[in-house]
């Protein structure tokens, strides 16, 4: 067993190995301050048969690492929550591109959370463990890479900060990394500049290379020697034969700048490249080799590309490197929703449409990472149909990148919507694309943003965002601004930053090479900086602040303060009385502990007819005024009468009328409807009403409604 502590952040990290999981290719087991992640790494012997490197990252909550049992029926972890997809994500990405090429071994990293002492969050860690994991084991991955998070206290950076510090920060970003470069980037922030954001990056990769150097004393002596692999590149041969037929045709459709133009031509050049080896090449040699050909045309085509950029400065649709696609905006779509934006960017289309609800619509959501149950008023739900790249395939629930993609941009619109209190809604978004080619989740960001205010929602500023890229061929370097999906997918670089014209409220970046420099970082942020400019202004021509009035078809919340004493007369026994309000004005009310009273109804006399309800219930007995309520007794001395829903008076046989009464059944009888004047209340709480004083002030007023109530 070896084990190492060392101080991090003011508190104690531990690295251990050789204790538990000894079975697995490679382990680590990380401890900060009380939370504990176990990491393994594991390899197949044989390569997979699949085109692509099939490493799978799973991140477990375990939920006896908080002390919780997991709720529901079968009261056992199932498929991961929202928060562990976007851990495993944090980590598949960072290490991804340095695996060797070539190498085609299913590789499987399981990172499981034994211990969480709901101050740190055990994330940072996985990553820390799994780079650990990888390099003790036989798998050919012999980069060192960590990841830390920063936010910024009062002006102070602080690395690893802590749940309870983190409300306290105006930014929040996860960045992993190796000894030589940054590699990820994924986090959020309130309006922070640029110059700031590129800081922040700074302190965080000192703070990488740090735990880089614990590595690499804790596993000097336990690298294993690589397992035996054969590369699974294609043919030589095959390669210099594919490029000598496809290169010019290639170069051509590579130069269309209508996508699915371009994806026709280069699917005719692949159907041509296959009859064409058919002819030439033996069954045998084409059933060895046919499996090749996809994989060499996609690095033609890579080749194509780059090399366009890079020598003309002219990207596949001829935009040369900065500038934006052509963009329309639209919003007030749909006539039935609370708020709908269409926002459109050359060929990626987002639909975004906003939905208000009250309190009961919060989603709750238990974490080991809390000791109660958390709810979340705010939600941004986004959908990628395959329609929307002109594929047609199953839809087998929400994909792992959906889920990331709609965090990301929720995050960015998140700290510019009101405070809960002075605007007490539930809000939820959903952004379907309809068009995908390139930076869906950008547009996701600007259609949200206008659709929030197309609903009424009072925004603090409009959101944008652009997603930026890169070429990079040794010293030939090309920063690009609003990539298109084949730039994505063929470049080195997706780097998301969206914000208003203050500052950034979102980031994400990704590698497919070992790092970038903070030169590349600071142009990327200039530049995506100017589009997002650009594009705020034609956002702000179509709806530019939020309106002045919601949706006719939104529910209108009010809010009124009652002695939280009363609250118990209001629900009534089981619920009685509050679902009688409800059933009677068809208005939602919520009640909270505090003594705050929510009223939610489309119609406005629903609404003020329920608070009519509640405020007679929760009044205060006030003396001088007169009530009007039913005999609930009478007796030889006098009348007991209901002013307010269970508070009664005595209008002594003295108080009936002028003169004198012989029966207080002559004068009022049990169930009469009568007016009643509050002279006193006593130090013991009993109230003093008289009949007689309100037929003073109301004259034959009392009579009628007396005389009404007896039929």
């Amino acid at each position: 067993m070896q084990r190492i502590e060392r101080e991090f952040a003011g508190r104690t990290l531990t690295l251990e190995t050789g204790r538990l999981a000894r079975l697995a290719h490679g382990s680590c087991l990380v401890q900060f301050g009380e939370t504990v992640v176990l990491c393994t790494a594991a390899v197949q012997d044989r390569p997979t048969h699949l085109p692509f490197f099939p490493l799978t990252v799973e991140y477990r909550e375990k939920s006896y690492a908080a002390g919780k049992i997991p709720g529901g029926f079968f009261k056992r972890e199932g498929r991961p929550g929202e928060k562990e997809i976007l851990s495993a994500r944090q980590i598949d990405r960072p290490i991804r591109p340095l695996f060797p090429e070539g190498f085609m071994n299913e590789t499987q990293l399981i990172c499981s959370i034994l211990s969480a002492d709901q101050e740190n969050d055990a994330d940072v860690l996985a990553l820390l463990g799994s780079s650990i994991a990888l390099n003790i084991s036989k798998v050919p991955f012999r980069t060192l890479v960590a990841a830390v998070r920063v936010g910024r206290i009062r002006g102070n950076w602080v690395l690893n900060p802590t749940f309870q510090q983190l409300e306290y920060s105006d930014l929040d970003i996860v960045v992993a990394g190796s000894r030589d470069a940054i590699t990820m980037v994924e986090g959020g922030a309130v309006e922070v500049p640029e110059t700031e954001i590129l800081e922040a990056l700074q302190v965080a990769h000192d703070g990488i290379r740090e735990l880089v150097d614990l590595q690499e004393e804790f596993i000097a002596d336990m690298r294993q020697p690589e397992m035996s692999w054969i590369p699974q590149l294609p043919n030589d041969k095959l390669r210099s034969r594919i490029e000598g037929m496809a290169q010019p045709r290639v170069s051509e459709a590579m130069s269309l700048s209508e996508k699915q133009q371009r994806k026709q031509a280069l699917a005719s050049v692949k159907d041509d490249v296959i009859g064409r080896l058919q002819d030439e090449l033996t069954d045998e040699e084409f059933d060895e080799f046919g499996d090749q050909v996809g994989e060499i045309l996609r690095d033609v085509e890579r080749g194509s590309m780059r090399k366009q950029i890079l020598d003309d400065g002219i990207r596949a649709d001829g935009r040369d490197l900065d500038t934006v696609r052509e963009i329309s905006c639209e919003v007030g779509l749909l006539p039935r929703t609370h708020g709908s934006a269409l926002f459109t960017r050359g060929q990626t289309q987002a639909l975004a449409v906003a939905t208000l609800g009250t309190s009961r619509d919060e989603q709750r959501i238990d974490t080991i990472d809390a000791p109660e149950e958390i709810s979340k008023s705010f939600m941004l739900h986004y959908n990628f149909p395959p329609f929307c790249t002109g594929e047609a395939k199953p839809i087998r629930g929400t994909s792992r990148r959906e889920i990331g993609h709609g965090v990301l941009a929720e995050r960015a619109i998140q700290p510019l919507l009101p405070d809960y209190d002075d605007f007490p809604y539930t809000i939820r978004v959903v952004s379907d694309v309809l068009e995908s080619n390139g930076s869906s989740s950008m547009a996701t960001v600007c259609g949200t943003s206008m659709a929030l205010m197309a609903a009424g929602v009072p925004v603090k500023e409009a959101c944008a965002g652009v997603a930026m890229g890169l070429i990079k061929e040794g010293d030939k370097v090309a920063v690009l601004t609003d990539i298109l999906g084949l730039e994505d997918a063929l470049g080195d670089m997706d780097f998301k930053v969206a914000g208003t014209r203050t500052g950034v409220t979102s980031i994400q970046m990704d590698m497919k090479v070992e790092g970038i420099s903070h030169e590349i970082l600071n142009e990327a942020l200039g530049r995506a900086q100017r589009a997002r400019l650009h594009i705020l202004d034609i956002m702000n021509g179509t709806i530019s602040e939020a309106r002045d009035e919601l949706s006719p078809h939104a529910p209108r919340i009010t809010s009124m303060q009652v002695n939280p004493e009363k609250l118990g007369e209001i629900i009534g026994p089981k619920g009685k009385t509050i679902r009688a309000i409800q059933d009677e004005t068809g208005a939602k009310i919520d009640i909270e502990d505090s003594g705050v009273v929510k009223i939610a109804a489309v119609s406005g006399d629903a609404a003020a007819r329920a608070r009519e309800m509640i405020e007679a219930i929760v009044q205060e007995p006030e003396v001088g005024r007169i009530y009007e309520g039913p005999v609930k007794n009478t007796t030889s001395f006098g009348a007991f009468v209901e002013i307010l829903p269970g508070v009664e008076g005595l209008c002594h046989i003295s108080e009936l009328m002028d003169g004198r009464v012989e029966k207080t059944e002559d004068v009022l009888q049990r169930g009469v409807i009568t007016r009643v004047k509050l002279l006193a209340i006593d130090e013991k709480g009993r109230l003093r009403l008289s009949r007689r004083a309100a037929v003073e002030e109301e004259g034959e007023q009392v009579e009628a409604v007396e005389a009404a109530s007896r039929g």
